[in-house]
């Protein structure tokens, strides 16, 4: 199975983000362009919080808000688990089961972003890697 870190360098697309002055409408204009449920809030370089579909369905929608009066962070989730490039793939797995969540940011020990895995990514992941080991399988059962 590939770690991490394998994983986020073979992903292609630069990685999506907003600014937490940035109206709701244009997070979610980004999210549709790059087709991800998630963007991180980056204030410089720094990470200051995640924006997801989720909040944009609690937070606007069930609040009659609107998208395009309403900055990003009034409503992003500030409180961000993120994992660092070392954690494996089962790690990631386990900690957004248990929280509840889809998307991950990557943080090096500094704070620097690395990037963001989905829980799509994840399983995506897996599927392949039991995939070769059935594939491994099956051969070394036919020789």
């Amino acid at each position: 199975m590939k770690t991490l870190k394998q994983m986020l360098d073979a992903k292609t697309r630069p990685l999506a983000v907003v600014a937490p002055g940035d109206t709701v409408l244009h997070a979610l204009t980004i999210m549709a362009h790059n087709d991800v449920g998630a963007l991180l809030v980056l204030d410089g370089e720094q990470l200051v919080g995640i924006f997801s579909e989720r909040d944009y369905a609690r937070k606007i929608i069930l609040h009659g808000k609107s998208s395009k009066e309403t900055t990003v962070r009034e409503i992003m989730s500030d409180k961000v688990a993120y994992v660092t490039p070392r954690a494996t793939l089962d790690e990631c797995m386990a900690l957004m089961t248990e929280k509840h969540f889809r998307h991950l940011p990557v943080l090096e020990d500094d704070g620097s972003v690395v990037g963001m895995v989905s829980i799509g990514d994840l399983v995506k992941e897996t599927i392949s890697s039991q995939q070769f080991l059935i594939d491994q399988l099956e051969r070394y059962i036919s020789s």
